[in-house]
């Protein structure tokens, strides 16, 4: 982003801005500061004391998405949440043709009450958890188009090869994968073997969502994912060799 650009979003005049990037400005307004943390999503905390340019990509996506770990007090990230008329948390539904919306309202508590929600008496209390529909085929036996119950991941550093959904921001997609924490970057692995591993900067993930449960109509396959793929393997063989003789 170039500094004119920036001083036209944050409402400064180009040259205030380069005073303030420059430290030309010894003592800026607190009204200044308050406007650029704001802007950038960070507590004002952390914004005065923390040195920004020493901490690694994933915690400053932590930072702008409220997980504030520097603050006393621990971690402050605030999920959008709905609760039911006894004050207990719903389980939020993201729709596949909600899905565009949460990209841009995941953290709205306004765009949060629209969607559907329900309760489950398993779940432990004390989380917060959401579910998504899954697309695709690329954590078989998983199902597509099943019904995954996830639990809010607040910190991604605790991640080894966890089942999640991620909410990717860059791509503009939600992600059904085993996630490994990587310092700044995740490792994303499919169960499904045909799918390679991929590695996505952390800065372009919005949430991450762990697995809890799911639910499914799919009546599962008795052979495992190995043998259905020998037995197609060996259907081909035989129409290779029906072929050459």
């Amino acid at each position: 982003m170039s500094q004119e650009k920036l001083a036209d979003e944050l409402g400064f005049t180009r040259v205030k801005l380069n005073a303030l990037e420059s430290a030309a400005t010894k003592n800026p307004s607190i009204e200044d500061l308050i406007t650029v943390a704001t802007y950038f999503r960070l507590a004002i905390d952390t914004f005065l004391k923390v040195n920004l340019a020493k901490i690694t990509e994933l915690k400053l996506r932590e930072l702008e998405a409220g997980n504030d770990v520097f603050v006393s007090g621990g971690k402050l990230r605030v999920v959008a949440i709905t609760v039911n008329a006894n004050n207990k948390e719903n389980i939020e539904f993201v729709p596949i043709k909600a899905k565009a919306g949460y990209l841009i309202g995941y953290n709205d508590p306004e765009y949060i009450t629209t969607l559907p929600k329900f309760t489950m008496p398993h779940l432990p209390e004390n989380r917060t958890y959401r579910m998504f529909p899954t697309e695709g085929d690329s954590m078989l036996p998983i199902p597509e188009n099943c019904l995954v119950i996830t639990e809010y991941s607040s910190d991604w550093r605790e991640l080894k090869d966890t089942a999640c959904i991620v909410v990717m921001g860059s791509e503009q997609s939600f992600l059904f994968k085993m996630v490994t924490s990587r310092e700044d970057k995740l490792l994303l692995h499919s169960l499904n073997p045909v799918y390679e591993d991929k590695e996505v900067f952390a800065g372009d993930v919005l949430e991450i969502w762990k697995y809890h449960s799911h639910i499914t109509d799919v009546i599962p396959s008795s052979e495992t994912m190995m043998q259905e793929l020998l037995r197609s393997v060996n259907e081909i063989k035989k129409d290779v060799k029906t072929l050459i003789d």
